[in-house]
Parts: structure tokens; C-alpha cells; sequence
């Protein structure tokens, strides 16, 4: 059965080796340092895919992008290639295996923290510039081409910055090379620095004003205040209800969230209380009707998690978009056997097809459907996604239909629950 996930961040399945012949060439059965030798007697920079078995956007990349012709001919012309799988598989191939120790390095040395993470190191083997996330691939080869550049490598943006900590102009620019690089550490300490070395008019400019927002994420920071002092004038700038909107996800990921994941109690209400008081000016409802379902699923309370998405879906007035809520929908399918949880779930993944042929959406209304004792009807919707479903995904969805024409269940039951 094929997992639902919200994001593409979520996969469980193994990476796969991709035939590339027009694609990248990587290197195989060998060495950190001889790759460094390789890259220093050809002049060549080296690009490392620093990738794990569950990351959905490494896979992608190794099967949509990488194998590319235009892609295969910049980065073989241009880079020794190598891959590193950052995680430990029981899969995993003696190369993969001789990669364990040089991984963890890699990780720690290079502060890799995200996956896909891509490194560039100059032919002498020194970091000189990171990427992270997946591309399509010209834009992949854009970005690429900045670590090739002396004026756009990371490195040299880092080094900018720390020879003139108090340059504005060097701050800001470093705090986007940051945020693409997902080093957070360094993005905060630029933006701290812009604030710090800035008017509170200049940062209220229609030019900073969208700096100053990305800069007051965090409730205790100097520039949430300034926001929070400044609402209409920031509006003003950036458009109605866009302090109101910033100032709102800084207090939930800062005062809220932090507070109730870390409890094994559900202090979520006594938490929301308090923070209200504190912010009484700021409208923090329709933010926390999108926290609490991810509070309440993580909690594994499904009776709470389909009111806090029932809530979620009035509060966006039913404009949810059909992925995230089918992913709601197949959460309560895989967890929950509570009639009425089950039959909310039905609802929302109904809706999702509205409009829809997306055969992963068919699926999860098709087992809901099982799961509710409509199986005669399930099975009809089943038939559909196997008719939308291209091939790397019929046979799953086969599986699925010949269980339920057979009255099985195509969830995990109770009984397997306590086998495993």
C-alpha cells in the first residue's frame, strides 16, 4: 500500500541506482582522498550529493534530474561527482558501507542538517560552496554555476561578512546566502546584524520591510518588536494583515510550540490561555487551527485531531488544498478505527477529489470507503486510481483492490499492530 505524505520530505522506500548514460557520472568503489586527487590533476571543482534512502527529494533528483543530458554534460565537464548516503540501511552494498565513517564526518564537519544537501569543494578539496533542496534542471545548473564563481560561493559571501560584520549591505546579502544554504545560525547573526547597524525607518522602508519580517520569526527578537510597534506601517509597505500574519507564526513557533511538544501532558489550552493574554492585540486563532492538528496527531489523540482539522477547514473557509487534505484523510485511515473519525476522514478526502483524478486521492477514498463497510463502492473508485495510476504504482494499488474484493482489510488491523 502506497504511504500518503504531505510533503515530499516523507518517503520510506530505498534509493534506487539510476542508470545515467547521458546523465552524471559518479564516481564509485572509491576514496575521499582519491577523489581529491582526481579533482586536483583534472582541475576540477567536486560536486557531492549528500542524499538518505528516505528523502524524497534526493530520489527525485537522482531519477528526474540528474540523468538529464544538459545536466550529465555540465557537471561531467566541470566537476569530479560523487554521492554519499548519509544514512545506514540494511540494503546498503559493500560501497555504501565503506562510506560510514566518511559520512558522519561529512555530516559533522560540514553542518549537514537537511537532505539533499549539496557541497562544492574547489580542486584543492576546500568547501567553497552549498545547496540545499532539489531544482529542476536549469535551475540546478544555475546554481551549481554560483559555486563555480568566486563572487557567489557561500564561502566567499561568509567571509564578507566576517571581515565587515557591520555592512549592511554585506548582512542582508549574507543572510539570503544563508537561508539558501539552510544554515540558520549564520542566517540569524546577519539578520541580527542588519537590525543592529539600521534605523527603525530604514527597516520600515517598502525596500527592507520584507527583511524585517523574515527577521522577527523568533518573538524574543528586536525585530518582532519592531513589527509589533509598527503593524500599519508595515501593512503599509507590504500589504493588510501581513504584520498581523508574521507576528502570529513567530508566537506559535516560539512561545507555543516549543512549550507543548516538549510535555508529556496535552497543556495545549492552559498554553494558549496564557499566550492570548500576553498578546491580546494579535489575532492568533486561525494559526493555531493549522498547529493543532499537527499537536493532536503527533499526540495520537484522533478524536481531537478530527476536530482541530474539522475547525481547520471552516477557519480557511473550505478552501484546503486536496493534498493536505487527503494527507489528513489517510492519516485517520491508517490510525484510527473510530466510526466517526473514519467517516470525517471520508468526508475530507471526498472533497479532495473534487475536481481531481489524482489516483493517489482516488486510492485514499477508496480505502476509506472500504474501511466504512462500503466496499462495493471502494472497489469501484479502486478500479479508477489503477486506471489513472502510472506504472511504477499500479501493481500497489492491484494489491490493494484484489484485498478489498476479497473483504480484507487494507489497513493495518490491531492484531498486526501488537505481532510487530
Amino acid at each position: 500500500m502506497i504511504m500518503k505524505k504531505l510533503l515530499l520530505l516523507l518517503f520510506t522506500v530505498p534509493f534506487l541506482a539510476i542508470g545515467q548514460d547521458k546523465g552524471i557520472h559518479f564516481e564509485h568503489h572509491t576514496t575521499w582522498a582519491k577523489v581529491k586527487e582526481k579533482a586536483k590533476a583534472e582541475n576540477k571543482y567536486i560536486f557531492v550529493d549528500a542524499f538518505t534512502t528516505w528523502c524524497g527529494p534526493c530520489k527525485w533528483m537522482a531519477s528526474e534530474v540528474f540523468p538529464q543530458e544538459k545536466v550529465g554534460t555540465f557537471f561531467n565537464e566541470k566537476f569530479v561527482n560523487l554521492k554519499i548516503q548519509m544514512d545506514q540501511t540494511k540494503e546498503d552494498n559493500a560501497d555504501v558501507k565503506s562510506w560510514y565513517e566518511e559520512a558522519k564526518r561529512f555530516s559533522k564537519d560540514y553542518s549537514i542538517n537537511a537532505y539533499p544537501t549539496f557541497l562544492i569543494f574547489d580542486p584543492n578539496g576546500e568547501l567553497v560552496h552549498r545547496i540545499v533542496g532539489g531544482a529542476e534542471a536549469d535551475d540546478f545548473i544555475v546554481k551549481a554555476g554560483e559555486g563555480l564563481n568566486p563572487e557567489t560561493q557561500f564561502v566567499t559571501v561568509v567571509k564578507k561578512f566576517e571581515a565587515n560584520p557591520n555592512d549592511v549591505a554585506i548582512a542582508k546579502a549574507t543572510a539570503t546566502a544563508a537561508e539558501k544554504a539552510y544554515d540558520k545560525n549564520l542566517q540569524k547573526k546577519a539578520q541580527d546584524a542588519v537590525i543592529a547597524n539600521s534605523s527603525t525607518d530604514e527597516l520600515l522602508s517598502k525596500e527592507n520591510a520584507a527583511f524585517l519580517l523574515k527577521s522577527a520569526s523568533n518573538s524574543q527578537s528586536k525585530a518582532f518588536s519592531i513589527v509589533r510597534e509598527n503593524k500599519e506601517k508595515v501593512d503599509a509597505a507590504l500589504g493588510a494583515g501581513k504584520a498581523a500574519t508574521i507576528l502570529a507564526h513567530a508566537i506559535v513557533n516560539t512561545e507555543i510550540a516549543p512549550v507543548v511538544w516538549n510535555s508529556e501532558e496535552d497543556n495545549l489550552a492552559s498554553v494558549l490561555a496564557e499566550v492570548e493574554k500576553k498578546y491580546s492585540e494579535i489575532n492568533i486563532k486561525d494559526h493555531i487551527s493549522s498547529f493543532k492538528t499537527q499537536y493532536y496527531l503527533k499526540k495520537k489523540n484522533y478524536p481531537a485531531f478530527k476536530e482541530a482539522v474539522e475547525s481547520y477547514i471552516a477557519a480557511a473557509d473550505g478552501k484546503v488544498d486536496p493534498s493536505v487534505l487527503n494527507s489528513f484523510a489517510w492519516s485517520i485511515f491508517e490510525n484510527c478505527d473510530d466510526p466517526a473519525c473514519v467517516e470525517a476522514a471520508l468526508s475530507w478526502s471526498k472533497k479532495s477529489i473534487e475536481n481531481n483524478e489524482d489516483p493517489a486521492l482516488l486510492d485514499t477514498y477508496a480505502n476509506l470507503l472500504h474501511k466504512s463497510g462500503k466496499t462495493k463502492e471502494a472497489i469501484e473508485w479502486q478500479e479508477k486510481a489503477i486506471a489513472k495510476a502510472d506504472a511504477d504504482s499500479k501493481a500497489d494499488y492491484q494489491l490493494t483492490l484484489e484485498k478489498m474484493k476479497k473483504g480484507e482489510p487494507t489497513w493495518v488491523t490491531e492484531e498486526e499492530l501488537l505481532i510487530n
